[in-house]
């Protein structure tokens, strides 16, 4: 047993266990953060996307041990901000969600993207959202609500 100390959602957390277990189970079963979802357990789905420093990590590849000192950011605490309303406000005028399963990691790779890059080409948006998959709208629709929360954001990124 160890003790990881980390920055969640904005709050000092220390988790007591192993090194080992993943992060995605920590952050669904101890600390509740249902936008976290496990889809494939295997880095390719991105259903369970987080940032970690700012990077977008899928949390079923991560183990505890790597995030001591780190801070995360989940869709608990992101969608208290500026940056999550301009994206939600794309999403929904561009009929970008259907089921949704897959919505908090694609906001979350969005916000990786848009921070690094407040100006991408539609080919570097749809590089940014590569690693999230989504079985229901198709990815024109997404790609279309990064876009335009780009273009409409009045300079949050």
């Amino acid at each position: 047993m160890a003790e990881i100390r980390f920055v969640l959602n904005g709050k000092e957390e220390t988790y007591t266990g192993s090194l080992s277990d993943r992060l995605l189970d920590v952050l669904r079963d101890v600390y509740r953060c249902t936008s976290v979802k496990c889809g494939c357990k295997e880095g390719e789905c991105g259903a369970c996307s987080v940032l970690i420093d700012g990077t977008l990590y899928n949390s079923c590849c991560v183990a505890m041990g790597a995030v001591e000192g780190s801070s995360i950011v989940t869709m608990e605490s992101f969608r208290e901000t500026k940056r999550f309303e301009a994206l939600e406000k794309a999403f929904g005028e561009l009929s970008a969600v259907q089921c949704g399963f897959c919505i908090p990691g694609m906001v979350l790779a969005a916000e990786a993207l848009l921070s690094k890059n407040p100006h991408p080409t539609e080919d570097e948006i749809r590089d940014g959202l590569s690693g999230n998959l989504c079985r229901c709208t198709g990815y024109n629709a997404i790609v279309n609500a990064v876009n335009n929360a780009a273009k409409e954001g009045n300079g949050l990124w």
